[in-house]
C-alpha cells in the first residue's frame, strides 16, 4: 500500500520539472493518491511538464490566487468529489522588493509579494473547504523566517507571514479536523530561488554548514516530507514548520 492510496491531492506551483511541487506531485501518485494540479499564466508549459509524471494525464486547472472568481469557482473546476489534502508552494515578489533595496521597496509591490506569498495560503485553503468535509492536510513551503537573508528583504516578510498564517489557519481549522503545517526547505535550484539575487552565495555555504550535507539540486528530501505530511501519518501534527535543510537551522557558527 502506498502512503496517499486512494486520496485526492491538489497540488500547486508545478512549472517545470524542477520545481518542488513537481516532484510532490510525482511522489503522491507513486504512492496511490489521484492527483490534480493548478498553474498560472503559462498553462502550456505546466501541461507539458504534467505528461512527465507517473501519470502522463494528470489535469491541470487554472488558478491565479488573487482572482477571487477563479478561487470561488475551483471547486467545480477541480472535478473531484472531496480533496484529502493540498500543497501550497505559490510565492512571487515584484524585482524592487528584493535584491538589498528593503528600504525603498513601495508599498504596492510590498502588498503584492504578501498577498501572494502568504494571504494566498489562506485563500487557497477556504476556497477548497467545501471538498474537505472530513478534513484532510494543507502543506505549503517555507524558508526559514526566523533570521533576515541578504537580498531576501520583503520576501522575507512575506514568508514570516506565512509561518504565522499557518499557525492561525491550524488554530481555526482543527475542530473541522484540517491539519495545516509548513516545510522549510534549505536552497533548491528552482527556477523560482534562481530569480532570487545572491541565491547562489547562500547556496554555496549551505552543505558545509549543514550537519548532514545539503544538495541543492535534490528536492527528494523536501518532497517526501510534503508527502508524509499530507498522508495519515501525522494525525496530531498541525501548526508546525519541519526543516528539512540538512539541519543547517540548528547549527551555530
Amino acid at each position: 500500500m502506498g502512503l496517499l492510496d486512494g486520496k485526492n491531492i491538489l497540488v500547486t506551483g508545478v512549472l517545470t520539472d524542477s520545481s518542488i511541487a513537481f516532484h510532490v506531485a510525482r511522489i503522491a501518485q507513486e504512492q496511490g493518491a489521484n492527483v490534480v494540479l493548478t498553474g498560472f499564466g503559462r498553462l502550456g508549459l505546466v501541461q507539458r511538464t504534467a505528461r512527465r509524471l507517473p501519470v502522463a494525464d494528470t489535469p491541470v486547472v487554472e488558478l491565479d490566487v488573487t482572482d477571487e472568481g477563479q478561487l470561488a469557482s475551483l471547486p467545480e473546476r477541480v472535478g473531484l468529489d472531496r480533496l484529502d489534502g493540498v500543497l501550497h508552494a505559490i510565492a512571487y515578489a515584484p524585482e524592487s522588493a528584493l535584491g538589498g533595496t528593503f528600504l525603498e521597496t513601495p508599498w504596492s509591490d510590498v502588498s503584492t509579494a504578501v498577498q501572494v506569498s502568504a494571504y494566498s495560503m489562506k485563500a487557497l485553503t477556504t476556497a477548497c473547504l467545501p471538498l474537505m468535509p472530513n478534513g484532510g492536510s494543507i502543506v505549503g513551503l517555507d524558508f526559514d523566517a526566523t533570521v533576515a537573508w541578504a537580498n531576501y528583504d520583503w520576501m522575507g516578510v512575506a514568508k514570516a507571514g506565512l509561518e504565522s498564517c499557518s499557525r492561525y489557519l491550524a488554530r481555526y481549522l482543527g475542530p473541522r479536523g484540517v491539519r495545516v503545517n509548513l516545510v522549510a526547505a534549505g536552497p533548491l535550484r528552482t527556477v523560482a530561488a534562481r530569480s532570487i539575487p545572491g541565491f547562489a552565495d547562500v547556496e554555496a555555504g549551505w552543505d558545509a554548514r549543514s550537519a548532514l550535507g545539503w544538495k541543492a539540486d535534490d528536492c527528494e528530501p523536501v518532497a517526501r516530507a510534503c508527502v508524509s505530511l499530507l498522508s495519515d501519518w501525522f494525525p496530531a501534527t498541525t501548526g508546525e514548520v519541519i526543516h528539512v535543510d540538512g539541519g543547517f537551522h540548528a547549527m551555530g557558527d
